[in-house]
């Protein structure tokens, strides 16, 4: 009993279709509670008889919940292993989705989704470390990189799927729905994701050792440079869904079913630059591949900046926007690769560390972007560029001194 379960059946371990569909599940959890709901908001104010601002609230709550909660399940999966704490995260979240379904208060709805983005965070932080655990670096690259992927089409397809709900159901049945998928994910777990954590590897949980394990990560060069190498490339990808529909509809002139398409264009490259990370990364490393999406990233950064000082337009604007977006997932799974390969013993702190960092700054950036100006194009451009170079900056100076 004393081997690590990953290396219990090492061919189990390898990376499958069926195994991708589990990780899958596990990351789509938060994108589709935060992102289901938002076509209802309206219907859910006038149910409740309240207004626009105080249903917003309840996002906001749900956001809270889970950045504060990537702070504790972290070191609890450290010290009792990643199954419990996965498993009851994602039992506690289905059963806030069966509360909000029948809550008739909107004090209460907020109260509720706070806590669902709670227990929704220890599915988010403790699959870092399972994958940690499962893999080696360079596997655990190319099935972040899938992990990412789902994260971030997750939200284009909630919101339709959320939409039709509300229309042919009422919006309490997208809680339902929601409290029926996470019963599916705990049966999914339960079938294919072993306890990854060795007993003897576990960390007993005390406040003042959790609290010393932050402090050790944040005095770590090398891990707050891979961290906010992450951390603001992902943020650039907030200034652009913060403030592109603003840039490309009302700015450029493009109608919202052109924008859809020209959204679809991040996707097709994102899920390029994914595929050949999982191809490449095996055979060059994933310091190799981080820089290669760091580059392209920078170059995608310049060229915003000059196509806006250029007034290039809306056709000087997409195609880098397409290359910022695209390498999103390459990023952040070979950030998280080399960062929590060099903690190992604390995978699950070092994960929930990156996660509220990654999920504060790109809030932070997102909230910056929309107090400035909606009809210029010069704040998601600046930001974005300004993005590109600090992730760069923070891997370059710091990230890459193992």
């Amino acid at each position: 009993m004393a081997t690590n379960s990953a290396s219990l059946n090492n061919e189990e371990s390898k990376i499958s279709f069926v195994l991708f569909l589990v990780l899958g599940a596990i990351g789509a959890l938060t994108p589709l509670a935060i992102d289901m709901y938002l076509p209802s908001m309206p219907a859910i104010a006038k149910d409740l008889g309240v207004s626009a601002g105080a249903v917003q609230v309840t996002l906001t709550s749900y956001t809270l919940g889970f950045a504060l909660g990537q702070l504790l399940h972290g070191p609890l999966a450290d010290s009792f292993g990643r199954r419990p704490i996965m498993l009851a995260g994602i039992f506690l979240f289905g059963v806030a989705a069966m509360v909000s379904a029948t809550t008739n208060g909107i004090d209460a709805l907020m109260y509720v989704r706070a806590a669902q983005g709670f227990a929704g965070a220890a599915a988010a932080v403790v699959i870092q470390a399972v994958v940690r655990d499962m893999f080696d670096r360079e596997d655990f690259a190319r099935a972040m990189s899938f992990v990412t992927l789902v994260i971030t089409l997750a939200p284009l397809a909630a919101p339709m799927i959320g939409g039709h709900l509300a229309v042919w159901f009422g919006w309490r049945s997208i809680f339902w729905v929601l409290a029926i998928f996470a019963a599916v994910v705990i049966l999914m777990v339960l079938w294919k994701i072993p306890e990854t954590l060795a007993v003897e590897n576990r960390q007993p949980l005390h406040f003042k050792s959790t609290m010393r394990n932050y402090f050790k990560l944040c005095r770590s060069g090398f891990a707050m440079g891979l961290i906010f190498s992450g951390a603001f490339s992902f943020s650039g990808m907030f200034a652009f869904l913060t403030a592109g529909s603003f840039v490309y509809i009302d700015l450029y002139g493009v109608s919202p079913s052109e924008f859809g398409y020209l959204f679809g264009l991040n996707i097709v490259a994102m899920i390029a630059m994914t595929t050949l990370n999982g191809r490449c990364v095996k055979k060059v490393g994933s310091h190799a591949m981080l820089r290669f999406g760091l580059t392209i990233q920078l170059l995608a950064g310049f060229g915003l900046f000059f196509s806006w000082l250029m007034d290039w337009g809306l056709w000087g604007t997409v195609p880098f926007v397409v290359m910022f977006v695209g390498t999103i997932s390459t990023i952040g799974s070979n950030s998280m690769a080399l960062l929590l390969s060099g903690y190992p013993h604390m995978a699950g702190t070092a994960s929930s560390l990156a996660g509220t960092l990654r999920f504060g700054t790109g809030s932070i950036v997102g909230m910056i972007v929309a107090t400035m100006p909606s009809g210029v194009a010069w704040p998601m451009v600046l930001t974005m560029a300004m993005c590109a170079v600090l992730s760069a900056l923070f891997y370059w100076v710091l990230g890459r001194k193992a």
